[in-house]
Order: C-alpha cells, then sequence, then structure tokens
C-alpha cells in the first residue's frame, strides 16, 4: 500500500522552445527526483499544464515517468477533467500504463453543487483500483468545498488515500479535517509551500507541491519531524522570500528556475500561459543569490549547511 508521508513534488511538462513536449527533460527531472530521495512524484498537475495537452501527450508523459521510475518511485497521475467519464478514461489509461495513484479534483459547473461533487468522486474511486488523491485547490478549480463535504466523500470512498490541502487557509481546515474524518486520512501540503510550517503544526503529513528545491521540503519535514521546530522555521523562513516570489500566477517562474538548475532545457510555457514577466529574470538573479550566496544550484542544495552557516 502507497504512502502519502513526505515529499511529492509536482513536475512541469517540460517544452521545447517551439512548445513540443521534451521528454529528455523530463527524464532528466525525475532522475534529480529519485536521486534525491523525494518519497513520489506527480505528473500532469496544474503545473504539468495538464489542460493544454493532447490525450497522446499526456499517454507519453505518464509512460515516460513509469519508465524512469522503475517500481522505485511511486508515480501519481493527475486525471482531472470537467466530464466524470472522461475522468474515469484517463485513470484507467493511467492505471494501464503502470500508475501509482490518481490524483482528482472537482470541476466548477454552473450551478454549483457539492452532492454533484460527491458522485464525481464516488464515481471515479468505483471505477479505479488505484488509490485516489483528493486535490481541494479552490484557486484552481472554482470549487469551494466545505470540510462536512470532504468528510462525507472520504467517508463513503475507501479509495480516498490522501487529502491535497490547498484551501486557504489551509492550516486551520487541515485541523478541521483531522476532527472530522472518519477514517485516519493523511493531508499534504501544497500551494508551492507557501503555507508549509502553518500546515505542519496542524498536522500536514508532507508536500504535494512543485516548489523547484525541493530539497529544502525534504529538509524542513526531516527537521520538524526530528524534534528540531527551531530548526524547521529557520529553513522555511530562510527560503520564504523565494517560495512567495515562485508563487506568482503561472507557472513561468518555477520553470525558470528549474532551467537554471539544468533540469529543464528551456522554460517555454505554452500558449495562452504567459512566459517570466519582463523585469522578473533579473530579481529572480537576486532572490537566488541572496538565499544561496554562491551555491551551485545545479546540484542538490545542502539545506541544513547553509542555514546554519
Amino acid at each position: 500500500m502507497m504512502s502519502f508521508s513526505g515529499v511529492f513534488p509536482i513536475l512541469p511538462t517540460p517544452f521545447r522552445d517551439d512548445e513540443s513536449v521534451d521528454e529528455d527533460s523530463l527524464r532528466r527531472l525525475l532522475a534529480f527526483m529519485a536521486g534525491i530521495g523525494v518519497d513520489g512524484v506527480t505528473v500532469l498537475g496544474v503545473l504539468g499544464e495538464a489542460n493544454r495537452l493532447g490525450d497522446r501527450e499526456r499517454e507519453s508523459i505518464v509512460r515516460t515517468a513509469v519508465d524512469v521510475a522503475g517500481g522505485h518511485l511511486p508515480v501519481i497521475v493527475g486525471v482531472s477533467h470537467p466530464g466524470t467519464r472522461a475522468t474515469i478514461e484517463l485513470g484507467r489509461m493511467a492505471a494501464e500504463l503502470g500508475a501509482d495513484a490518481l490524483m482528482v479534483a472537482p470541476s466548477a459547473e454552473p450551478v454549483p453543487s457539492e452532492a454533484r461533487v460527491a458522485e464525481y468522486f464516488g464515481r471515479v474511486c468505483a471505477a479505479s483500483s488505484l488509490p485516489v488523491v483528493l486535490q481541494d485547490h479552490p484557486a484552481s478549480t472554482g470549487v469551494h468545498l466545505g470540510v462536512a463535504t470532504i468528510a462525507r466523500i472520504v467517508a463513503d470512498n475507501p479509495g480516498i488515500a490522501c487529502i491535497k490541502a490547498e484551501a486557504v487557509p489551509s492550516a486551520p481546515k487541515i485541523d478541521a479535517l483531522s476532527a472530522a474524518l472518519s477514517r485516519p486520512v493523511p493531508m499534504l501540503t501544497g500551494l508551492g509551500a507557501l503555507y508549509g510550517q502553518f500546515d505542519l503544526e496542524r498536522g500536514s503529513s508532507g508536500y504535494n507541491t512543485g516548489f523547484a528545491f525541493p530539497e529544502v521540503l525534504q529538509a524542513h519535514l526531516a527537521a520538524w519531524r526530528s524534534g528540531d521546530r527551531a530548526l524547521a522555521r529557520r529553513i522555511w523562513g530562510h527560503f520564504l522570500p523565494l517560495i512567495v516570489f515562485e508563487q506568482q500566477p503561472g507557472v513561468a517562474v518555477r520553470k525558470e528556475i528549474l532551467r537554471r538548475r539544468g533540469l529543464l532545457a528551456s522554460a517555454a510555457v505554452r500558449h495562452p500561459g504567459a512566459g517570466l514577466a519582463p523585469g522578473s529574470a533579473a530579481q529572480l538573479s537576486t532572490l537566488l543569490e541572496d538565499t544561496m550566496p554562491g551555491v551551485d544550484i545545479t546540484r542538490p542544495v545542502d539545506v541544513p549547511a547553509l542555514v546554519r552557516a
């Protein structure tokens, strides 16, 4: 049974400058994640620009991720779609290709209905044998799920194995869900780690987000779990300006950082997504140097040594 505790980076979909999928960069990115020992990866999430990909491209990305993971690195696949049937079909494709879990988010309807959302998750879970990560991210979905509704979905569907907590304020909602759920379900922090420290304090099991320095999240979580709360807060506080800068709308900043890390050949974002805003590249350079002076970011960062220096 897959454990949903630890750090599970959301991976971008690498594109070449002509916006075609760059499989070499994807393989390099996956190898890096495996090398630093993350607990799993997610492809085809919001950061993965899944809504800008064709079905054949989705299939190719999942196939590549599973191939590189080689059964040693769990692969979570985002399969969210406005249509229930389409979500089920995408889930079946992911399962057939060897995915370890599915990430599913609801879609906004002209007439909001939490009951219909519950039906959506019920049908998706019934159609798949893979564990499901319920993504609660109103910023991208336009769907606001109450604690009682999520608790009912979890109670009715044993396949829900994890909640990705991205409804702000996330820490109080994690707390409320912990009290309302009929069974223990791990909750992972998203939102680029923006509220990571607060979420850990209220019961988060780790991270499922796309921050471009996952080794920072690993060090933060390890310090917290070891009981060194002062070090945990120091790590998060040290990197918070970079976390905030990365959280600008879109995926351009994160992709540019990953390009600078040597993991992506290009920071291209698929149209109509926007690239890096004018002036932001210079700001990013300054921020990276201020945060990690003299550090070679193409290599895994020794986070505890950096913040203790």
